[in-house]
């Protein structure tokens, strides 16, 4: 181009000269050296065992594929032969440390390194995954696999044990994880009260769990809610009235508002008199001004509403209602709840008729060491007395060490002896031996411990009728003259030990410890006894009646196809027979097919 007449061609193609650049330039002979190379590297990444060259057409161009020209060269190559002789023999074969290398996770010894021989090493892994003798050679320096089956098994076999030990480590972290959550949730409802509000003893330390009713069996309580809500706390509550009288409500805490359920007898139809769930009051976050609670350890709490009457309510896990109604509000409305403490609380109650509504006041007292708070209304106050809890400034004990482990073992193992320690024990001092610690000072006028010595063995028998003294009866040592002091060493009296003189004003003085004759309520004990031992066979011997079989579940035939729409419900076909476990009221029936249990709706179904 650069020869050419036209400007305009020399300039879009300059010459490119690189003075710097004094190498010879690149022959056809070093392109194909250089291409060469490159392939034989990529063909050293895997393991070949025969390489043959394929001509794909006459073009020399790529992807242009001529299949009859490549058949042809397959077939007159001796392609197939040679395929069929590897595949007769044992098609696969592997060094034996790379082979260790990459099945030692198969058994505990070979994981995570072998010590022995590379030999012994593979014989292990083979006789662990049960692999016949027929299926694999072992060389010198290699091991042969003849079936391709038998090495996807082995691949499939340490494929699975991977899988095994991602789970033990999901599961450690899992638990890891789910403990960190619970410390973080104990810290925060601890700082909403810290320094406010006086701590229950067995609550500071207690995990959340969040729903206390059980929502997942409750379908009722479920359509009320929606299927759809998620739900963050639910327990059973009281809530006060007007005149103080408690009421059962399920409180319910979702994203957007707190949910008060009650129950009402239906007053017609066939299940009159039967009480059903029924929304009380719905309590949007929006409408919520502030929460009030006193500095006790009592369990009430004030929901005020900024346009409507407030809700007086018994909360027994308060603190974990309020944590996650602070939650649940600041991520609604970009702001935390407001929550005051006093022991003189003011909430307003409903307008029924004509010059109702007003104000109730509630007062706390602490007095008494009780738990559980005393209620004593009068008119429009309620008194509240309670013992007193915790101090305000008391923080839950987080767990730092992992559960389970052998750190936290040895840990319990150490808090266990120093407060085993702690506790007093009482030790036997043999005749003659020193004490294991200097005894207390003893009072004036006694004989000193050291100064009693063993009497020398009798010449003579002993008489007739002598009160004997046993080794295994235990009494602290006390001297002669003085009574009982704490502080003193116990020791084991044995005849050999006791004076008799020691032994007759000891035993004159201590007869207020033995045991008082039973009289006659010890005859009738001693009989009751021993007609218990004789107690006749029950039903006299006859053998034991067959137990009466379960009843029967009634069964329901599915009327169309059904499709489940929620985690708990079931999938079935027209036709299949369902067993069904309840019937509710609310249109959703719980039943059982095919081993799987859930809900199903009535009238896609019918009686058998």
């Amino acid at each position: 181009m650069q020869s050419s007449s036209n400007a305009f061609l020399r300039s879009l193609f300059p010459d490119q000269i690189n003075a710097n650049c004094k190498s010879r330039p690149t022959t056809a002979g070093s392109k194909i050296r250089t291409q060469a190379n490159r392939l034989v590297d990529e063909l050293m990444k895997c393991t070949p065992h025969y390489i043959r060259c394929i001509k794909p057409n006459e073009t020399k161009r790529p992807r242009d594929w001529e299949e009859l020209r490549v058949k042809h060269q397959v077939e007159y190559l001796g392609l197939k032969e040679n395929i069929r002789v590897r595949r007769a023999g044992f098609a696969y074969r592997r060094p034996f440390n790379k082979f260790l290398h990459r099945y030692a996770i198969l058994t505990k010894e070979t994981w995570p390194r072998w010590q022995g021989d590379l030999r012994k090493g593979v014989e292990w892994i083979m006789k662990s995954v049960n692999m016949e003798k027929s299926q694999f050679q072992l060389g010198k320096t290699k091991v042969f696999i003849k079936a391709p089956e038998s090495l996807f098994m082995l691949e499939d076999q340490r494929d699975r044990r991977y899988n095994q030990y991602a789970r033990v480590i999901q599961k450690a972290f899992k638990k890891y994880f789910a403990r960190r959550q619970h410390d973080r949730q104990k810290e925060e409802a601890a700082n909403l009260m810290f320094g406010k509000k006086e701590r229950r003893r067995f609550s500071i330390n207690r995990n959340f769990a969040g729903d206390y009713i059980g929502l997942d069996s409750r379908p009722l309580l479920q359509n009320l809610v929606g299927r759809r809500e998620k739900v963050a706390f639910a327990e059973v509550v009281k809530k006060y009235d007007r005149r103080f009288k408690a009421a059962r409500r399920d409180l319910i805490l979702t994203s957007h508002s707190v949910l008060l359920v009650g129950r009402e007898a239906v007053k017609k139809g066939p299940e009159k008199g039967k009480p059903v769930e029924v929304m009380k009051r719905k309590l949007d976050f929006e409408d919520i001004s502030h929460v009030s609670l006193s500095t006790l350890q009592d369990d009430f709490l004030i929901l005020h509403m900024k346009e409507d009457y407030d809700s007086f309510l018994e909360i027994v896990f308060k603190t974990e209602f309020l944590l996650l109604l602070n939650k649940k509000y600041q991520a609604q409305l970009g702001r935390e709840i407001t929550v005051k403490f006093s022991n003189s609380l003011e909430f307003k109650v409903k307008k029924e008729g004509w010059g109702g509504g007003g104000t109730r006041q509630v007062k706390f007292i602490s007095a008494g060491t009780s738990d559980m708070a005393l209620l004593k209304p009068s008119g429009k106050v309620l008194t509240v007395v309670i013992g007193p809890g915790l101090p305000s400034n008391s923080k839950p004990i987080l767990q730092r060490a992992v559960v389970g482990s052998r750190q936290s073992r040895m840990q319990g193992n150490n808090f266990i002896q120093q407060h085993s320690a702690l506790k007093p024990q009482i030790k036997f001092q043999k005749p003659g031996a020193s004490p294991s610690r200097p005894a207390p000072g003893l009072p004036p006028g006694s004989t000193p411990r050291s100064s009693i010595r063993a009497p020398p063995p009798p010449s003579e028998p002993a008489p007739p009728n002598q009160p004997m003294v046993r080794p295994g009866f235990r009494l602290p040592a006390i001297s002669a003259g003085s009574g009982d002091f704490p502080g003193q060493v116990p020791v084991m009296l044995t005849p050999s030990t006791v004076r008799p003189q020691q032994s007759a004003k000891a035993g004159n003085q201590r007869n207020f410890m033995q045991t008082p004759q039973a009289g006659l309520a010890g005859v009738k004990r001693a009989s009751l006894n021993q007609s218990a031992t004789h107690k006749p066979i029950p039903g006299g011997g006859k053998p034991r009646p067959p137990m009466k079989p379960k009843p029967a579940l009634p069964k329901c035939k599915a009327l169309y196809d059904y499709t489940a729409q929620d985690l708990d419900e079931l999938t079935f076909k027209e036709g299949d027979v369902i067993e069904v476990l309840k019937e509710e009221a609310g249109g959703w029936w719980q039943g059982r097919i095919q081993g799987k249990e859930g809900l199903l709706p009535a009238n896609y179904v019918q009686k058998l």
